[in-house]
């Protein structure tokens, strides 16, 4: 299986990253950003872009792959409406739209988040994003993952979320056991996205639940 990854410099696409490299099944991995993610691998390949908005002048180079795991997003705190929609919803149908065109079939794994059926506007635009997605002649699925627990020395970019994360580590079980809905880890996310791409799922939109069962 040959995978393509957005977003692999962020705490998630980190954890996805770890994952693709480790598993047997994946033959490649392509790293589509604008810089440079600092990780060697046999099966990792980069690909730099700078207009996240239009992939047209790459599509050979994102042509023959089997699936797609998005994990670029941003936070909605301190941003207008206009630039989080420019980059949740304007970026993830740029890449999902010509990977419809050049592989059609192939799957493409969407991370959104919990409460994307809720009326707060970043839901609105998430979900958006989804059906859009989900319309297109891809495989797509949504994974709505609540709290992530970074592992395996995955690091938030942010610098108060590290401090965050790292004082949340020690009660992570807890937290796990107390809201097993609402929590997961990097690395169940990443094997659930690579459970999903191999074997489908009767689930198109995946909850934290849904994850931490593949």
């Amino acid at each position: 299986m040959r995978v393509i990854l957005f977003g692999g410099t962020g705490m998630v696409g980190q954890g996805v990253l770890r994952e693709c490299l480790l598993d047997s099944d994946v033959d490649g991995v392509l790293a589509v950003g604008r810089g440079p993610l600092g990780v060697a691998h046999p099966k990792l390949t980069e690909l730099r872009h700078a207009d996240f908005t239009d992939f047209s002048t790459v599509a050979t180079e994102l042509t023959g792959y089997d699936a797609c795991f998005f994990c670029l997003g941003v936070s909605s705190v301190g941003r207008s409406a206009q630039a989080y929609e420019h980059v949740t919803y304007d970026f993830t149908l740029a890449a999902a739209r010509v990977l419809a065109e050049v592989n059609p079939g192939s799957v493409f794994g969407y991370v959104s988040g919990a409460g994307t059926d809720g009326g707060a506007a970043w839901a609105k635009v998430k979900k958006r994003v989804e059906d859009d997605v989900i319309a297109l002649p891809l495989r797509g699925y949504a994974f709505r993952p609540g709290y992530i627990q970074p592992r395996h020395g995955v690091r938030p970019k942010v610098r108060w979320y590290r401090w965050v994360y790292a004082a949340l580590t020690p009660v992570y079980p807890l937290l796990a056991r107390l809201l097993p809905r609402f929590t997961t880890t990097t690395g169940q996310l990443g094997r659930a996205m690579l459970s999903v791409a191999k074997h489908g799922s009767e689930v198109t939109r995946l909850e934290s639940v849904d994850i931490n069962r593949r």
